[in-house]
């Protein structure tokens, strides 16, 4: 393996979207993972499935057993009230910083985090990246923007609704996007800098497709340009996220489920301003974004059609570049 040491990973949030795509990476690089799950999992070459969740000190510990670092990627990104966001992002960290001692530490935040006073989500994550910063060994702080790509269903009612011809988008915003596997490379790049050089050690860091970020018509542009469909898009003003909050958390209620737009959301969506900027990232030499939105949003594309998600694609739709 070029570039760096075989590591053992304890990775927590490894049977989740982003978490999934994060083994992937660590294996590809000649990386041991310690993952842990609830739930039993199919067996894995190179993967340590440990039983148990962020509340069971005797997991977690049997989790770190023998890390070089630890990469905590495990939060909850919807919830019925703050009881659940601090649950899952607040006293989740600390558990792991608990057990964590002096190993080098990836917390995976979010871009939310840069603007708490939006959300109850934000707020949460924020709080979680305080309680990151009093581990005793190094540690970097990672602020993903919109993650989407393989493996991911937030953006499905957006292709859905491209094959409709209109795509409904937050009225003049700017948003940072970053595809899965390239945000997953960056997660096991700087887990290797802890566990070695430690350039990260420190820095909380932002991270994007190189661009800064899009405007949300370019990419309800791209979505339909992935399934073969002019389209148009759709700007919904702020005002009005709230109503489709109440709308769908009252068919949420009906449903048992809880709500893709939530009140909470309903908040941070519109906001017109989530640009990132991946700078201080790249400039650490240790990752490059690879994957750009057209790209990106075609390999997604190809995907929900792969798994029964989408009809297929209209002939040349989805051709990679």
């Amino acid at each position: 393996m070029a570039g760096a040491m075989p590591l053992t990973l304890a990775i927590t949030g490894g049977t989740g979207f982003v978490g999934r795509h994060a083994l992937d990476a660590a294996l590809a690089r000649g990386h041991q993972v310690r993952a842990l799950t609830r739930r039993p999992q199919p067996d894995r070459e190179g993967v340590a499935w440990i039983a148990g969740d962020l509340e069971t000190v005797e997991s977690l510990a049997r989790l770190v057993r023998g890390a070089d670092a630890i990469v905590h990627i495990a939060g909850v990104t919807n919830a019925r009230d703050r009881r659940g966001f601090e649950a899952g992002n607040i006293l989740g960290t600390a558990a792991v910083r608990a057990v964590a001692g002096r190993l080098p530490l990836l917390l995976v935040s979010s871009l939310a985090a840069r603007a708490p006073e939006l959300s109850i989500y934000g707020e949460s994550k924020r709080r979680a990246e305080d309680v990151a910063r009093g581990t005793a060994g190094p540690l970097a702080i990672l602020r993903p923007p919109a993650v989407y790509g393989p493996g991911d269903t937030e953006f499905l009612p957006l292709f859905r609704a491209a094959r409709r011809g209109v795509v409904p988008v937050p009225r003049g915003g700017v948003a940072a996007m970053i595809f899965a596997p390239d945000l997953a490379r960056a997660i096991i790049a700087l887990a290797e800098d802890l566990a070695g050089a430690g350039r990260s050690n420190g820095q909380t860091l932002e991270i994007d497709d190189g661009t800064g970020g899009h405007p949300q018509r370019a990419i309800a542009e791209a979505i339909g340009a992935a399934v073969g469909r002019p389209i148009r898009a759709i700007g919904i003003p702020a005002a009005l996220f709230p109503l489709g909050a109440a709308l769908d958390t009252a068919a949420a209620r009906l449903s048992g489920r809880l709500p893709r737009l939530s009140f909470d959301r309903a908040r941070y969506l519109p906001h017109p301003d989530w640009r990132a900027d991946s700078g201080p990232l790249r400039a650490l030499g240790l990752w490059q974004p690879e994957t750009g939105l057209a790209e990106g949003m075609r390999k997604t594309a190809q995907w929900y059609v792969k798994a029964g998600l989408l009809p297929p694609l209209r002939q040349g739709a989805a051709r990679a570049s």
